[in-house]
Order: C-alpha cells, then sequence, then structure tokens
C-alpha cells in the first residue's frame, strides 16, 4: 500500500490540495470569469476537509468509547456533519458570488481523491 509512515488521512488531504490547486488553475486559464467558480470550489473543499478531519477525529474517538456509546456520539456527528454539508449548499445556492455547481464539485473531492487511490492501487496491484 501507498502509505507506509503516513497518516492517511493526511495524505488523502495533501493529494486533495494538490488536486484543488490544478483544478483552480484550469478554471482561471479556461473561464472567462472564473472569480464565482473559484471561491464557490475553494468554499467547497474547504467545508470538505473540514468535515473530513471532524470525521477522523469522531471516529479516533468513538473506537475508545464502549459500544452503546460510540453509536450515539456516531450518529451525532454524522448528523451535524450533514447539517453542516446542508448549510454549505444552501449559502452556495443563495450567494451569487459562488458557484453552486463548483461547492458542490468541492465536496465532492475529497470522495474523488480516495476513489482515485483505490483505482490506482488497483492498477499497480495488477502490474506486479
Amino acid at each position: 500500500m501507498m502509505f507506509k509512515d503516513e497518516n492517511i488521512a493526511d495524505t488523502i488531504i495533501k493529494r486533495t490540495i494538490v488536486l484543488s490547486l490544478i483544478i483552480i488553475g484550469i478554471m482561471f486559464i479556461g473561464m472567462k470569469n472564473p472569480k464565482p467558480l473559484v471561491l464557490g470550489y475553494i468554499f467547497g473543499v474547504s467545508v470538505n476537509i473540514l468535515t473530513f478531519k471532524l470525521m477522523e477525529k469522531s471516529v479516533e474517538r468513538a473506537v475508545t468509547m464502549e459500544p452503546s456509546k460510540a453509536y450515539g456520539y456516531s450518529v451525532k456527528q454524522y448528523l451535524i456533519r450533514y447539517c453542516i454539508y446542508a448549510i454549505v449548499l444552501v449559502v452556495g445556492a443563495l450567494a451569487d458570488y459562488l458557484s453552486i455547481f463548483t461547492v458542490v464539485l468541492g465536496l465532492f473531492t475529497i470522495k474523488i481523491v480516495i476513489l482515485s487511490l483505490a483505482v490506482i492501487d488497483q492498477i499497480k496491484n495488477k502490474f506486479k
């Protein structure tokens, strides 16, 4: 596996930031009015990274709890993250200075990175 000594979550976040910089560069080069697109993307990916870290911390805490308490704690954390996503989507839809499309793209960037890492891992394993 490609994550030898480093925390997997940190690796995912670093790769998300690299991908985000590439996407932002493409937006600046390829679009006539990139500001709402870039701001929407930065907003979405920033919240996505923060909720990913929140998920990491809640999982670390939940595994130290007894199962009955861990379940309730995990459900609460899950609902908190979805409320954050809902607020971000509402703000992205209502704010005229943000593009809702790029806000949504930003919210999916970590998922895209995780899936691409899995695909790359599968391809590497097939050629071994």
